[in-house]
């Protein structure tokens, strides 16, 4: 399956004050590849802001219930392809 790259800030807060300040380039360009059904699972649970404060390492968006629970949801789901 296709993944698609996931960043752990997403780039709509990157031009923020406080992700400038406090976070290298380095860490506001990190991301995870991922599926396209989790990637727009993850943007519809959380709301960017949320994402970038909350969820911002994989270990954080791996033990949340909600995006662990759809995760788990397109595992068994078949292939489009």
């Amino acid at each position: 399956m296709p993944l698609t790259f996931h960043h752990l800030i997403p780039r709509k807060v990157h031009g923020r004050n406080f992700f400038k300040k406090h976070y290298a380039r380095e860490d506001l360009n990190a991301g995870v590849h991922v599926c396209r059904k989790c990637h727009s699972g993850i943007h519809k649970l959380y709301d960017e802001m949320t994402l970038a404060k909350q969820f911002n390492s994989l270990d954080l968006l791996k033990n949340d219930a909600a995006i662990s629970a759809h995760v788990n949801w397109v595992a068994k789901q078949k292939s489009a392809l």
